[in-house]
């Protein structure tokens, strides 16, 4: 009986320190302060989080089928990025660097499709970037490519999270549906 407490000593050690490495930094759940930072310091570049958050969409997605298409861009982007930041210039704002996703109704003038999540869209041409994408092109994101909304986003009543184009999303981010708001966390949204 006298080595209990020495036991549960150890046990709350070991508790502890498993909650520590818990909170230790997870690209997945990084901020746009630790993004930067680590492009800052050199331990990471636009490129290979691209890179990192590309291959979670190839391994992910086909489950998820919450990502609708890729830019086939993002990469270039990237490099872009990283090279504005090893020609010395400073200043870049939080974005700078950083991917995102657009929602599929978030109109793009490059090589992304801009459907609602629709068939009868697929293919067409916007005239310009829509301002949300505007700005953070502005800012120097990275647009990573476009989210799979609910088919027509809103415009009409449809199940949340389906569309013809990306099928059905097992994880509805909800953010078109009030009910599901609250469940949406600001933090990993941009657009």
């Amino acid at each position: 009986m006298s080595h209990l407490p020495l036991q549960l000593a150890a046990a709350i050690m070991a508790l502890a320190a498993a909650a520590t490495a818990c909170r230790a930094f997870q690209i997945e759940e990084a901020t746009f302060d630790a993004i930067q930072l680590g492009f800052s310091n050199g331990s990471l570049t636009s490129t290979a989080l691209v890179r990192f958050y590309l291959d979670r969409v190839a391994r992910l997605n086909p489950l998820l089928h919450a990502v609708i298409e890729v830019n086939p861009d993002a990469l270039a982007q990237a490099a872009r990025a990283d090279a504005e930041r090893a020609s010395g210039r400073r200043g870049f704002g939080p974005q700078h660097g950083v991917p995102v996703l657009l929602k599929d109704n978030i109109a793009t003038r490059d090589r992304l499709n801009t459907t609602a999540g629709s068939l009868a869209l697929l293919g067409s041409v916007v005239r310009c970037d829509a301002g949300v994408a505007a700005r953070l092109r502005a800012a120097g994101a990275v647009i990573l490519g476009k989210s799979n909304p609910a088919e027509w986003s809103s415009f009409r009543p449809l199940t949340n999270g389906w569309s013809a184009r990306g099928g059905e999303t097992l994880v509805s981010g909800g953010s078109g549906n009030p009910k599901t708001l609250c469940m949406s966390s600001p933090q990993h949204f941009i657009a």
